[in-house]
C-alpha cells in the first residue's frame, strides 16, 4: 500500500469491461455509490475511514511501462486500448463523507461521477481500502466504549492477515478512539503515538523474575509497566513488581507511569487482587493492565464485574475484527448520463431480496439533528439538487414500511450534508485533510451525536435512514416501469 502505483490492484474483469467500452465508444459519464447494507459487528452504525488512501490511489492511478507489457502478455487486449491505458488518467469527480464519521446503511459513503471506464476501473481498490478500514475502525469504536474512558492500545500487528493490514488497520483502530498503538511503521507513517512493555521473554531470560523487573525499571522509569503473569501472578509477579517499586521509590525515583499487566487468568479476580497488594504498598494510583484475547463484549463483562483494570491492550480480536470479518460495502451504479440533454438518466438494480433493491440517481445525504440535544434524529438520502429550510416542518417516513413517519417541527433541528467533494475533474479539492489524531477527535464527537440506546453492544437501537419524497418517488417510478415491461413480456 506505500506504493505509489496500485493501478493493477484492481479485478481483471473491471479491465475487459474498460475494453468493452472502449471498442464500443461507450464511455458515458455514470454514477456510482460506494455504500453497505448491515452494520458491521451486529452494531447500529459504522465509522468511515480510509479516505486518506483512497486518495493516494487516485492521485497516482496511471499504467506503467511494466503495466501495460504484463496486460499485452495477456493476449486478452488489443494494441488500441494498450495505447489508452499509457496516457490513462483519472478525470473525473468524487464525493465522499469524511473519515471519522458515524454513517449508516444504504447511505452513500463515496459516489463517483466519471466516465464509465474510468469509474469501473477504481471500483475494486475503493472498495478495499474503504471496506477494511471502515470496518476496523468500527469495532475499535466498539472496544473503546466497551473500556468506558479507560485507554485502549491496539497491538495486533503480528496477527493481522498481512503487512497492509496490520498497517491501516492500526490507523483505522487510532481513529476509532484507541490511544496507542504497537505498530511502529504505522507511528512513523501517521504520526501517532506507539505503545508497548515487554515480553514473557524478557522475563525468561534473566535468573529471576526480579532481576528482570528491576532491569527494565531502571531502563524505562517512566514507562515501567512490568509483566507480572509469567510465573505466579499473585504468589511471585505482584510481589516482585511491588518490591522494584518500592525500590524505585527509597531511591528518590518518581513514579508517572508504572504498574502491572494482566495476560492471562481470571482477569476480574486478579486484578483485584493485585489492586489491594498495590494499595497495601502505597501505590494506588499504579496501572493495571490486561491483555489476553480481549474484544468488546469481554472488556463489557470485566467492567460489569468491577475489575480494577484501568487499561486495556487488544490484539487479534480488534485488527482482525473476529466475528465479522467483512464489512460488506459495494460499489452500483446509480445514474448514467444522457450526452444529448446533458442530464443523468437514473439507474436502478432490482433483486429478490428488498434491502438490495438500489436507490437511483445523483444523490446526497442531509444529516438532521435535534437543535436542544445535539443528537441525530435521522439521515435523509435526496437527489443531489434537492434544498430545505431548517425553519419549515419536515416528515420523514421509513422507506420500506412507509405507513411509519415523523413530522419534525420547524426550527427543532439542523441540517448537514454528508458528502463533501473530493475531486473535480480529477484533480483533488480536499485539501484541509485531517491527521489521524484530529481524526480521532473528529471520531468522538461524531459517536457522541448518538444516543446511548444506538451505542449498546447488545441490541442497539437502529438510527433511521429514510428516503426523501422526491427520491422515493423516482425510485417507485423505475419499479413501476419495469413491472410494467415484465408483464408485457
Amino acid at each position: 500500500m506505500r506504493a505509489n502505483n496500485l493501478t493493477l490492484l484492481t479485478d481483471f474483469y473491471e479491465l475487459t469491461m474498460m475494453q468493452g467500452y472502449f471498442k464500443n465508444h461507450s464511455n458515458q459519464t455514470v454514477i456510482f455509490d460506494v455504500f453497505y447494507r448491515d452494520n458491521p459487528c451486529n452494531g447500529s452504525y459504522a465509522i468511515t475511514a480510509g479516505l486518506e488512501q483512497m486518495i493516494e490511489y487516485i492521485e497516482n492511478l496511471r499504467f506503467s511501462e511494466a503495466d501495460v507489457e504484463y496486460l499485452r502478455s495477456l493476449n486478452m487486449f488489443d494494441e488500441d486500448f494498450l495505447d489508452y491505458l499509457s496516457n490513462f488518467r483519472f478525470s473525473g469527480d468524487i464525493y465522499a463523507i469524511p473519515e471519522g464519521t458515524v454513517v449508516f446503511p444504504r447511505e452513500p459513503l463515496v459516489k463517483i461521477i466519471a466516465p464509465a471506464m474510468e469509474a469501473q476501473l477504481v471500483e475494486t481498490a475503493i472498495l478495499n481500502i474503504i471496506n477494511h478500514q471502515s470496518l476496523i475502525a468500527t469495532k475499535a469504536s466498539r472496544v473503546c466504549y466497551a473500556a468506558r474512558g479507560d485507554g485502549v492500545m491496539e497491538f495486533g500487528l503480528r496477527r493481522a492477515q498481512g503487512p497492509d493490514a496490520g498497517i491501516f488497520g492500526a490507523r483505522a483502530a487510532m481513529i476509532g478512539g484507541c490511544i496507542g498503538t504497537s505498530n511502529v511503521l504505522t507511528g512513523q507513517m501517521f504520526d501517532v503515538p506507539v505503545l508497548g512493555t515487554h515480553a514473557h521473554s524478557w522475563i525468561m531470560s534473566f535468573p529471576d523474575e526480579y532481576t528482570a523487573f528491576k532491569t527494565y525499571a531502571r531502563l524505562y522509569p517512566d514507562a515501567c509497566i512490568l509483566l507480572v503473569d509469567t510465573y505466579d501472578t499473585l504468589n511471585s509477579g505482584v510481589p516482585n513488581a511491588i518490591r522494584v517499586f518500592e525500590e524505585m521509590r527509597e531511591e528518590g525515583v518518581h513514579l508517572s507511569k508504572y504498574g502491572i499487566r494482566l495476560d492471562s487468568g481470571d482477569l476480574a479476580y486478579l486484578s483485584k487482587k493485585a489492586h489491594k497488594m498495590l494499595c497495601a504498598a502505597g501505590f494506588d494510583d499504579a496501572v493495571i493492565s490486561a491483555s489476553s484475547d480481549l474484544d468488546e463484549y469481554l472488556i463489557d463483562s470485566l467492567k460489569t464485574q468491577d475489575a480494577r483494570i484501568n487499561s486495556w491492550g487488544v490484539g487479534t480480536n480488534l485488527i482482525t475484527s473476529k466475528g465479522h470479518p467483512a464489512f460488506g460495502g459495494v460499489y452500483k451504479l446509480a445514474a448514467i448520463k444522457d450526452e444529448a440533454t446533458g442530464q443523468f438518466i437514473p439507474k436502478i438494480k432490482l433483486s429478490e431480496n428488498t434491502e438490495k433493491v438500489t436507490n437511483p440517481g445523483d444523490k446526497t445525504i442531509y444529516r438532521i439533528y435535534s437543535k436542544s440535544s445535539g443528537k441525530i434524529k435521522a439521515d435523509l438520502i435526496c437527489l443531489a439538487d434537492e434544498k430545505f429550510d431548517e425553519n419549515e416542518n419536515i416528515v420523514i417516513f421509513d422507506p420500506i414500511d412507509t405507513w411509519k413517519k415523523t413530522r419534525i417541527l420547524g426550527g427543532t433541528y439542523t441540517m448537514r450534508e454528508l458528502l463533501i467533494p473530493i475531486f473535480k475533474n480529477g484533480e483533488c479539492v480536499y485539501t484541509d485533510r485531517p491527521s489521524v489524531m484530529e481524526l480521532r477527535e473528529i471520531c468522538q464527537k461524531e459517536l457522541n451525536t448518538l444516543w446511548d440506546e444506538s451505542r449498546r453492544l447488545v441490541n442497539p437501537h437502529e438510527v433511521y435512514v429514510d428516503l426523501s419524497q422526491k427520491l422515493f418517488n423516482l425510485k417507485s417510478e423505475l419499479l413501476d416501469e419495469i413491472a410494467e415491461e415484465s408483464l408485457k413480456e
